[in-house]
């Protein structure tokens, strides 16, 4: 039992110092042991808690999140092998893709990853998703949260095409809409009819955690 805790121990201080070799090991290791991957997850999430509040405090910014994001993807999917025919316990489930005609994706891939080590069910569309996607989506998923990420002044306006395709499709009030990128205000958001913007990747998993215990 102490090699187990010291292991899941590493994973999470491996993922706050941004130790990409040292947590992926430690991870295979605790596997390879018989340590539960919901374990596993669980240290991810405080480990995600952990690396938000340092970013809060200004001591972490943007590049160390887009790494331990990448270490904490890394890590789910070695674990998801483990996990085939087993029920995860998630707070809820939420649907995330980039608006339509937005190419990028690092802040999406951050939010995803966060979220996921949060304790999230999450679904990435992708890039360049287009309303009728996010719309099969919802259909299909049945998530509580819906994330459209936009980092341009030109694409952000298909944040509101999405929102008028849920609405369209009679499943708007099923969802929380929330978005996010550079160019985002909170006026726009609800100009184009979502619930919230974050105006970074912490900031929104605190929204989504707040919708989900309200």
């Amino acid at each position: 039992m102490d090699e187990k805790n010291n292991l899941l121990g590493i994973i999470r201080t491996s993922i706050i110092n941004l130790e990409m070799d040292n947590a992926i090991n430690a991870a295979k290791k605790a596997l390879e042991s018989g340590v539960s991957p919901y374990k596993l997850i669980e240290e991810m999430r405080n480990a995600s808690a952990a690396v938000g509040e340092k970013f809060v405090s200004n001591e972490y910014f943007i590049s160390e999140l887009v790494i331990s994001g990448s270490i904490m993807k890394s890590i789910s999917d070695i674990i998801k092998p483990h996990m085939v025919g087993k029920e995860t316990e998630y707070k809820a489930k939420a649907v995330i893709g980039s608006a339509p005609g937005d190419l990028h994706d690092i802040g999406k891939n951050i939010a995803v990853v966060s979220l996921m080590g949060s304790g999230f069910d999450v679904v990435d569309l992708g890039i360049d998703v287009s309303p009728e996607k996010f719309v099969d989506a919802v259909n299909n998923e049945n998530p509580q949260i819906v994330g459209i990420s936009a980092l341009t002044s030109s694409t952000m306006l298909g944040i509101k095409q999405v929102v008028e395709a849920l609405e369209s499709s009679g499943i708007r009030n099923k969802v929380k809409v929330i978005v996010g990128g550079a160019p985002l205000t909170d006026e726009f958001a609800k100009s184009a009819g979502a619930d919230a913007r974050a105006k970074d990747v912490v900031h929104g998993v605190k929204i989504c955690e707040q919708w989900i215990l309200s």
